[in-house]
């Protein structure tokens, strides 16, 4: 068993290459799931199956489960779960090697890619601390097929992304009609008048399976009702308390919102101090994911 990561295997064969006529390579076609590992297991992996299950299905994509799994488990056990007690599990699944042009192939062939990487545990700096935001120029486009999917073609968060360094944790992303639908790898939620509040995906996005947990199992838990809403940025500055959520890092809350951009130059910078159900949420989410 090794400790040294990242550990990455291709159709269950350690480090072999992708050919670059895979159409994940040449069209992005294709998706994946980020998972979080602890002691050598993947707490959210029902979950992220369903995900996968239903991301395939809505592309065409032939899934096999128990292929899958294997290779999943092959690459687990080379990892030393003693040296390593959290780290980063990535599924990519592509259509295959395909020909030239969008047409798709009459069998295809889908290639398994798993890398494990390198991972910190729940209760990090920003878990603890919070963390302060930018709401990005860049605006999502809508497409209520691929909403809610965690597809390969990620251009419009890589374009975010670059709208910043290191000053910020993350950026905020609104679609093209105002509405602010998630962050660049996270989910947002706010907490307003002691309930909870979360961006409907239906038309962009990616439905994050934190989200999802949240929605479920966290939330009921901790006795909070839940609203799926159209939100806006107006909404984020008149909250009590706002939190970032995803499958790797659990939970962030934030401190403070820049809204320096030019769409609603009225707003100025928000600062939350208020960390009361989000603190209960971070409890209830680190004694759930224990058991």
């Amino acid at each position: 068993m090794s400790s040294n990561l990242p550990l990455i295997s291709v159709n269950g064969v350690l480090d072999a290459a992708i050919s670059p006529l895979d159409r994940g390579f040449a069209y992005g076609d294709g998706i994946f799931e980020t998972c979080r590992m602890h002691q050598g297991k993947v707490p959210l992996w029902d979950y992220h199956w369903e995900r996968l299950e239903q991301s395939a299905k809505c592309l065409k994509i032939p899934l096999d489960k128990q292929r899958l799994i294997q290779y999943r488990d092959e690459l687990i056990n080379n990892v030393d779960s003693h040296a390593v007690t959290d780290a980063i599990v990535k599924i990519t699944l592509t259509r295959g090697i395909g020909g030239r042009g969008y047409r798709l192939p009459e069998c295809p062939e889908p290639t398994y890619c798993i890398g494990i990487f390198p991972g910190v545990g729940l209760q990090s700096p920003p878990f603890i601390n919070g963390v302060s935001v930018r709401v990005c120029d860049l605006r999502l486009s809508c497409n209520p097929i691929l909403a809610g999917m965690k597809h390969l073609n990620r251009l419009e968060h890589i374009l975010a992304r670059s709208e910043w360094l290191d000053e910020f944790a993350e950026g905020i992303l609104l679609d093209e009609k105002g509405r602010v639908i998630e962050a660049t790898v996270s989910n947002i939620f706010v907490v307003k008048n002691g309930q909870l509040y979360t961006s409907d995906l239906s038309m962009a996005g990616v439905a994050g399976i934190m989200r999802r947990f949240i929605l479920e199992k966290i939330a009921p838990a901790t006795g909070l009702v839940t609203h799926i809403i159209e939100m806006k940025l107006e909404f984020l500055a008149e909250a009590d308390e706002i939190f970032l959520c995803n499958s790797v890092f659990g939970i962030w809350p934030i401190n403070h919102i820049f809204f320096g951009f030019q769409a609603l130059p009225e707003l100025t910078d928000s600062y939350y101090r208020q960390y009361q159900i989000t603190q209960k949420l971070q409890k209830n989410l680190l004694s759930l994911l224990e058991e």
